[in-house]
């Protein structure tokens, strides 16, 4: 059978088919349109200005590593006038994070760009092996989620940064819709397909691959010869985000449509633009803004030193339900 042309240059011969669209290109034209994508993401959104620091987190893994590379290529390209560093977590996972870590210091040394890391033991006294081995597999990723957060925070703070960019995928996003729909958790649709967000610090985060796909994005580092650290982390296979992930490739296989059209769903719900907050307080442990007397990461802590580690879980859900239900009563 004669090789087909690409669809896009008519030119050289197709060697992929991407998976967003089902057409046939060429290696060349696959990285003009991926990265094209990427930046009309990052225009349309008006994600930046000049002369913002921007911090780009950066695990090791294939996600974060393309949008190192590909942030690095489209400031040089567009002028966008960023200054963009490496901000890394050592959540404390041994033979996997320590293992990543390495990965992004190369990733350091082939992008020119400074690296911060910072670990939880030196921010929380605590790393997820000793976390896991007091409370099991059962609820860590509620602890891992809440301090990589407020830690990323930390990171960007010390690096004196405006804006956090990470690489959550079209499938990453497609997958917090699910969940919220199979937690009943309606409220948060709406925020959690936005591009960007800004919580309770005055840090900005940002998705430039809001839009991308995931299959593209190993397929973008594969024809780049990226260097990537493809390891799951070893607590993830008992998480509750699994089941989303397993139903949305079941559904992407029969329509590869289904997470763009999934997004678009969550897109399409309203949120209320005057929803009564808590007021903003200081956590009276560590001093992180917070709307309770102890910030998330600051109540599972306690008990973790307690050991009754279940109370910090129990209480941050309490916390989530709450504010759930504010949020549903001022949309109705």
């Amino acid at each position: 059978m004669p090789a087909r042309s690409c669809a896009l240059c008519n030119k050289a011969n197709a060697i992929l088919k991407r998976p967003k669209t089902g057409q046939q290109i060429c290696k060349q034209c696959f990285f003009i349109v991926f990265e094209t994508e990427v930046h009309n993401t990052i225009t349309n959104a008006n994600l930046f200005k000049p002369g913002d620091r921007v911090a780009i987190g950066a695990s090791g893994g294939k996600d974060s590593t393309v949008l190192a590379y590909v942030m690095k290529t489209l400031n040089d390209r567009y002028n966008y006038g960023l200054q963009l560093y490496l901000l890394s977590i050592d959540e404390g996972i041994t033979g996997y994070r320590d293992d990543s870590l390495e990965t992004v210091k190369r990733n350091q040394t082939q992008y020119d760009l400074p690296l911060k890391i910072l670990s939880y033991d030196e921010l929380y006294g605590w790393t997820m092996d000793r976390i896991v081995e007091q409370i099991g597999k059962k609820n860590n990723c509620t602890f891992c989620g809440v301090f990589r957060r407020q830690a990323l925070d930390r990171g960007a703070s010390m690096l004196n940064v405006d804006h956090i960019v990470t690489g959550h995928n079209a499938d990453d996003i497609a997958e917090t819709v699910l969940m919220n729909i199979m937690r009943g958790d309606i409220a948060r649709l709406g925020r959690c397909t936005l591009i960007c967000t800004q919580g309770e610090d005055t840090i900005k985060r940002s998705k430039p691959f809001k839009y991308t796909y995931e299959k593209e994005i190993v397929m973008y580092a594969y024809f780049k010869k990226l260097d990537y650290f493809s390891t799951e982390c070893i607590y993830s296979p008992d998480a509750y985000r699994g089941h989303a992930r397993a139903f949305l490739k079941d559904l992407e296989a029969a329509r590869p449509s289904a997470i763009i059209d999934i997004i678009h769903s969550g897109e399409a719900f309203e949120v209320a633009e005057e929803i009564k907050l808590k007021d903003q307080r200081t956590c009276t442990r560590c001093g992180y803004i917070s709307s309770n007397e102890l910030c998330k990461a600051c109540a599972l802590l306690e008990g973790l030193e307690r050991g009754i580690a279940g109370m910090g879980v129990n209480q941050y859900h309490l916390d989530n339900l709450k504010q759930y239900r504010r949020e549903s009563i001022a949309q109705h």
